[in-house]
């Protein structure tokens, strides 16, 4: 398979599964288990920036109101919301960095949080089922998400968005106000980490390795335009639905994986 075709797979697996509560990370190393050409953790982390943009596009009048209204103490108080948990999960992803932690090659990990992610989701909205949810997000849920998104670090597979939405969730905040905090704190969160691999990359390429950086602006793109119609879909999608499919297709897939990785070994490079 030519390698510019397994970029377009992962790319789109990034768009679709980015901001869905199901792990982008996740999909796409255990998917890459059953490629020909390894991608590096420069390549995972540059794409997951394309999504962004989506983002950016989507919530534009957001981001334009915080950015202009910032003299209006709720703006205020929200933007700073968002910079603290970017700056509790900023430090703990720094820390690891330097305790020299790397994504797991082993699939086995990924299935295990896939499955116990999915199991959260639906314990989570059997706990809020019925209840009056506010759409305000307070700062013990600022710091909680924050939180909730360096465990999405620490253990691919159990999803950056899914940690961040469920932990608000299960705090009392309603869907929309969560998944629209979860998003908007998905732009400095992948962005930094996208510059700080690419600079990585750039200074240290003895230990970061060979980077087609070729491959790596395609996958960009097309994580971007599927992104878009990813996030827009949902936004509409959680108006009249729960996350509770989600959690159901995450046990489905944990279990698929562990079984593949117990009854068919050699089809993974582990």
């Amino acid at each position: 398979m030519p390698e510019w075709f397994e970029v377009l797979i992962l790319a789109l697996i990034e768009g679709i599964t980015e901001f869905l509560p199901i792990s982008s990370t996740g999909h796409m190393l255990l998917v890459a288990n059953w490629l020909s050409h390894e991608q590096s953790e420069v390549f995972f982390a540059v794409i997951q920036s394309g999504a962004v943009l989506a983002v950016l596009l989507v919530f534009a009048t957001r981001v334009k109101e915080m950015m202009t209204q910032w003299q209006q103490k709720e703006t205020r108080d929200y933007v700073m919301k968002l910079v603290t948990a970017f700056f509790l999960t900023a430090v703990g992803g720094i820390a690891l960095k330097k305790l020299g932690f790397k994504l797991p090659k082993d699939p086995m990990p990924i299935a295990l949080a896939t499955l116990i992610g999915g199991v959260l989701i639906l314990v989570i909205e059997q706990m809020v089922r019925g209840k009056n949810l506010r759409e305000t997000v307070t700062w013990p849920v600022a710091i909680a998400v924050g939180v909730g998104q360096l465990l999405a670090v620490v253990f691919p597979g159990l999803s950056r968005s899914g940690s961040t939405i469920m932990m608000a969730l299960a705090l009392g905040v309603a869907r929309k106000p969560a998944t629209e905090f979860s998003f908007l704190l998905g732009i400095p969160t992948l962005l930094s980490a996208a510059a700080l691999e690419t600079v990585s990359a750039l200074k240290h390429p003895e230990v970061t390795g060979p980077v087609n950086w070729g491959m790596v602006i395609f996958g960009t793109v097309i994580a971007a335009i599927t992104a878009f119609m990813v996030v827009k879909w949902l936004l509409r999608f959680i108006q009249s639905h729960t996350f509770v499919g989600f959690g159901w297709y995450r046990i489905g897939l944990g279990i698929l994986t562990l079984a593949l990785i117990r009854y068919l070994p050699h089809a993974a490079k582990l």
